[in-house]
């Protein structure tokens, strides 16, 4: 028996000096290429402070053809309204319908405000109406942009009704968020005031919302890609049979794959949520303790995934479209850039499988509204869903190695 724990302390020792030198290569080859450390601190800067600012999903710089047949008083207030904001501009004052529908067939302007003849005369008898031709090649656009123009001329109507309630002596009224005031009833007279408060980002800053998401996929790709990268360089060099010929374990060799890109990952983490806090003034409700817990186990599930691929790959071609297939994928049905809830039901089963969805899932939670792995059970179970992948893709990958003696 003394033997045997004998020899296995001494497997255990030689193991762990095997894995030192093959980590110290790994990091040596990593290090060889000038390229990629400067991409492992260049990608994360570049996604953080650029992407942002452009993968936005808030409507802005809308452009509108105004056609006012009226050209009264009010409806140059009207104008000068939608004006105001900084979503809107008039980029076209039609004299005629066709003249504005040929400016959105031409690309020039998005949506088209017609205003009729006898609007301010119909505004004071309570029955005016505005029409609002919308593009809809981009539905989200359209729908948005005409939704913002509604509440605008519902906000104007209701300051122009509260005053008009004024002139014909039924006193003052407040016309802050009023609506559906009716004035042909004036003795049921009332007001509605809407206070909308908005959790967790009351100031709607989608660079809020996003910072979370592009830092996953930032980890996804820089973890996942370089690791497949990696073995196939070296099936290509030749480098690998050394390794092949060698009374190593593949389970050892595997995991001198994995530690290295741990270790990357925490760093392209950190760059991600220091940038965050510095440029944007962003910081981890929940604190980032939790974060980089569910950050370790998320960095082998996509390494893990990453070796895989590598290993029923021969060249980089190989690697290259298979990694970029099943990243596309897990990228479009895990939540980043769209609503998992909005996607159809066979869709939503999908994300089930998908390690993305769970920690965009855990990261937003934390990031946003404060959860933690000591007070939110809901977490506990995304990340017991990841430590499922992790073990099931590094498992495989160590199967799937083959190793010629």
């Amino acid at each position: 028996m003394r033997a045997i724990f004998v020899a296995f302390l001494d497997a255990l020792s030689r193991a762990k000096s095997d894995l030192g030198f093959l980590v110290q290569k790994e990091f040596k080859q990593f290090f060889r290429n000038s390229f990629l450390p400067r991409m492992l601190v260049g990608f994360p800067i570049v996604a953080i402070l650029v992407i942002p600012w452009v993968a936005n999903m808030e409507i802005k710089n809308i452009n509108l053809s105004i056609v006012d047949f009226d050209k009264s008083t009010l409806s140059n207030e009207l104008i000068a309204k939608i004006e105001a904001g900084d979503y809107f501009k008039v980029v076209q004052n039609a004299l005629s319908f066709e003249s504005a529908k040929e400016c959105i067939y031409l690309a020039k302007c998005d949506i088209i405000v017609e205003i009729p003849n006898d609007f301010e005369a119909n505004m004071l008898s309570q029955s005016a109406s505005i029409a609002l031709y919308a593009n809809a090649i981009n539905s989200t656009k359209g729908t948005l942009g005409a939704g913002y123009l509604s509440n605008i001329i519902t906000e104007f109507s209701a300051e122009k009704n509260a005053k008009i309630l004024n002139w014909q002596g039924f006193g003052t009224t407040s016309a802050t968020n009023t609506t559906n005031v009716n004035l042909s009833n004036t003795a049921n007279l009332g007001n509605l005031e809407i206070l909308s408060l908005y959790a967790y980002n009351p100031h709607l800053d989608y660079k809020l919302y996003m910072i979370p998401a592009l830092t996953v996929m930032v980890l996804t790709l820089l973890c996942g890609f370089l690791p497949a990268f990696n073995i196939i360089g070296e099936k290509q060099s030749g480098n690998i049979e050394q390794i092949n010929v060698s009374p190593l374990p593949k389970s050892l060799f595997i995991i001198s794959k994995v530690i290295p890109y741990w270790i990357m990952g925490i760093v392209v983490i950190s760059v991600c949520f220091l940038l965050a806090f510095v440029v944007y003034g962003f910081a981890s409700r929940g604190g980032y303790g939790s974060i980089f817990v569910f950050a370790l186990v998320y960095i082998l599930v996509v390494t893990g995934l990453g070796l895989v691929i590598s290993n029923y790959s021969n060249t980089m071609q190989q690697a290259m479209f298979v990694s970029y297939f099943f990243i596309l994928i897990l990228i479009l049905l895990s939540g980043l850039f769209t609503s998992i809830k909005s996607m159809p039901l066979w869709a939503q089963m999908l994300t089930l499988a998908n390690p993305l969805r769970y920690f965009i899932e855990s990261l937003r939670a934390i990031f946003l509204k404060g959860d933690n792995l000591l007070d939110s059970p809901f977490l506990w179970w995304d990340l017991c869903a990841l430590v499922g992948f992790a073990l099931v893709f590094n498992l495989w990958a160590i199967v799937s190695y083959k190793k010629q003696s």
